[in-house]
């Protein structure tokens, strides 16, 4: 057994609080969020089951939290008022606050306006 999976394997939670395994070596039942999301899935507000520990030269380790997948419940659909709501706040993120006109793509925050409104003087260069 290796330092860094040494570190990293504590089934018992005894070192950690919680069961640790090694990076791609947790056992069967347990998923990270994005792979309940995947499957259609989500945590349901159950608690950190376990956690995946992955070791890193220099830095603290990669952690990805597990939950177990018979506690997981079915990913809640969308309702016609959230989808009106992420309309709304999609077209807010096109539209810019100095011309007020949707500028086709979403407005880069480091500019907080459109291109030609951030360059006026490059558009009549061309």
């Amino acid at each position: 057994m290796s330092y860094a999976y040494g570190k990293c394997f504590d089934p018992t939670g005894a070192r950690h609080g919680i069961p640790t395994f090694p990076w791609k070596c947790a056992p069967d039942g347990y998923f990270t969020y994005r792979q309940l999301r995947a499957r259609n899935l989500r945590p349901g507000g159950q608690p950190i089951a376990a956690q995946v520990l992955r070791p890193r030269y220099r830095r603290g380790p990669l952690v990805a939290h597990l939950y177990r997948i018979d506690q997981a419940k079915k990913v809640r659909p969308m309702t016609p008022a959230k989808w009106a709501a992420l309309a709304k706040a999609n077209t807010a993120r096109r539209t810019c606050p100095e011309c007020g006109l949707d500028a086709g793509y979403v407005i880069p925050t480091s500019l907080g306006m459109c291109v030609p409104c951030a360059y006026p003087e490059e558009q009549c260069a061309a």
